[in-house]
């Protein structure tokens, strides 16, 4: 038997889609940000999203490139699921839930293609302390930088932000500037070697003086995780 079912009997929360995306320049770990330039919040930073498109988006995945690439010109090579946030005082239009993703990629260009947003930026996380940040954006991120962290432990995930061909010491650099604290060069180079995922270019790079190996991604790798976490 079929049932008549009319979604606007019932109260729906509010869905929206946000994501988080990191990038490393210059020794200092930064977060793509946005100024609205409507309500609520108007004139304060958040992180691109947006509500869903029930007519153009086939999934969540899909709402989460729209939006960035409506909002920041980014298109990330991946993203992540974080997780779910909701509750009723996060948006003053009443109950709300938004899905976040997450990212580490490379510094590129930015700018917006919406009425919404009158400003993107990368911005320095230790200066999001100095901004109006909108909704429970801030501590989205601290969520994200979290999760970033304990990737970054146990995966080659920083590879994502650095340029296509790299040394160890670069590496080094962004993945100290993740967890923020120093890791042991050997402990890496044993880890970049398991990984399988590089290979050696004929190039070398001149780093304090002397000529450092460079790297690059072997096409078509993998992603790798380890059983353990960096020695630290």
């Amino acid at each position: 038997m079929a049932m008549h079912y009319d979604i606007n009997e019932y109260k729906n929360p509010l869905f929206t889609v946000d994501s988080v995306l990191f990038t490393v320049k210059e020794g200092a770990l930064k977060v793509l940000m946005v100024r609205r330039a409507q309500a609520p919040y108007e004139g304060c930073w958040g992180l691109p999203g947006g509500f869903v498109d029930i007519e153009d988006d086939a999934t969540t995945d899909v709402t989460a490139r729209r939006k960035l690439k409506e909002k920041t010109s980014v298109d990330p090579r991946y993203l992540e699921q974080l997780q779910v946030f909701s509750g009723n005082d996060r948006d003053p239009r009443g109950f709300s839930i938004t899905l976040v993703y997450f990212a580490l990629v490379t510094e590129q260009e930015v700018s917006s293609h919406i009425a919404s947003v009158d400003d993107v930026r990368w911005i320095d996380i230790k200066a999001l302390t100095s901004l109006e940040i909108a909704f429970d954006h801030q501590s989205i991120i601290k969520h994200a930088r979290s999760r970033l962290q304990q990737k970054a432990l146990y995966s080659m995930i920083p590879v994502y932000c650095l340029p296509h061909q790299f040394t160890i010491g670069q590496l080094k650099a962004v993945i100290e500037t993740i967890l923020g604290k120093p890791i042991q060069r050997k402990s890496l180079i044993r880890r970049v070697e398991a990984s399988d995922m590089f290979e050696e270019v004929a190039e070398k790079a001149r780093s304090g003086g002397r000529l450092a190996q460079l790297y690059t991604v072997k096409r078509g790798a993998d992603l790798v995780n380890f059983e353990r976490n960096f020695s630290v």
